[in-house]
């Protein structure tokens, strides 16, 4: 465990380097959210209530998703691993004494925690200070919405290490992880909640795991879940997680098996 814990430290001090990257991600997560924010208040105006949502939930949403953005990395940054499995790098990778998939999600943590403390936190306060929100109150709503965000995390890395690890079979992953960086916001809540989307479609949405990462957990904040429906969501997510990372373990092995060494 000393080995992962100095790498998780690692990955924290790595991103606490880029101080003016961490400020206009802040300033962007802020501006943005009071652009979304502004929208929904005036469809809320034509439309006081929408499948449970008043104005307050929608902006609400908004500075939750913008906090969540980076801590579960659902528009980016890809891994670093993609890279070295395309360059071969991933050689080095393989010989250290430790799996690379907890080396990696060690080192993802490190980030996430960075960016929950230096961008998250400060993007939600700021939304607070300009718009009333809805804060939670009950400290067992805080407990499950800190809950539903870990496994959040997970899912968001793991999900990427999958799409990185890609690169063994498909060698270039930057396609792919194009693709995964436009079906997040566009099946997660961050373009828009998934309350306003017809029933049929968000229902089938809210079985992915992109909704597991922003929609599920807002709605947790919100305490728009009822004990036995969050546990049972809770549950949902801790499946995706588990379901995700057993894969992607069962991909690194096969990998493992058959490097391919391209360019190096």
């Amino acid at each position: 465990m000393r080995l992962y814990r100095a790498v998780f430290a690692n990955g924290l001090r790595r991103y606490s380097t880029y101080r003016a990257a961490t400020a206009a991600g802040l300033l962007t997560n802020t501006v943005f959210g009071l652009i979304n924010a502004g929208v929904l208040l005036a469809l809320f105006h034509a439309r006081p209530h929408i499948n449970g949502y008043d104005a307050t939930d929608a902006i609400t949403h908004v500075f939750v998703t913008q906090a969540l953005l980076a801590p579960t990395a659902i528009m980016g940054p890809p891994l670093d691993l993609g890279e070295r499995v395309r360059t071969g790098d991933i050689a080095t990778d393989l010989m250290r004494p430790a799996h690379p998939l907890a080396w990696w999600l060690a080192d993802d943590l490190g980030r996430a925690a960075f960016q929950l403390a230096f961008r998250s936190a400060p993007t939600f306060a700021a939304g607070a200070l300009l718009l009333p929100l809805d804060l939670p109150t009950d400290p067992a709503r805080w407990a499950a919405f800190t809950t539903a965000t870990a496994l959040a995390v997970l899912i968001g890395f793991a999900l990427r290490y999958l799409f990185a690890l890609a690169g063994f079979w498909l060698l270039d992953t930057r396609g792919l992880t194009g693709l995964l960086f436009l079906l997040g916001p566009a099946f997660s809540g961050v373009l828009l909640p998934l309350v306003l989307f017809p029933d049929p479609l968000a229902a089938t949405m809210r079985t992915l795991p992109w909704a597991h990462m922003i929609q599920f957990p807002v709605e947790v904040f919100l305490g728009k879940h009822a004990p036995p429906d969050l546990t049972a969501g809770l549950a949902r997510q801790a499946a995706w997680a588990a379901a995700l990372l057993a894969l992607g373990a069962l991909a690194t092995s096969r990998a493992a098996r058959k490097v391919v060494v391209q360019g190096g």
